[in-house]
């Protein structure tokens, strides 16, 4: 078994070493009836795979639909009537 690899019942019971071990070395496998179940891994390393390449601004601005004109205008008509 790797260092980083954990059987369930192992993890289970050495939770706290588990965690220990995401938030200081890589991240641990954990594996029920010998297939990969999970990895757990630190805070820091989980936001950096899921922080945006781009912030949102930046990614407007870059689409090819940046020089299409939009009509935003609004229609003047009154509302319908509604019989209560």
């Amino acid at each position: 078994m790797k260092n980083n690899t954990w059987q369930l019942q192992d993890a289970k019971s050495k939770f706290s070493q588990l965690v220990e071990n995401a938030m200081s070395s890589e991240p641990q496998f954990v594996t029920k009836h010998g297939n990969n179940a999970v990895v757990i891994l630190s805070f820091e390393d989980y936001k950096k795979i899921t922080k945006p390449k781009t912030d949102l601004v930046t990614f407007l601005r870059s689409s090819p639909l940046m020089e299409i004109e939009l009509d935003i205008s609004r229609n003047g008509e009154l509302p319908r009537n509604i019989e209560l």
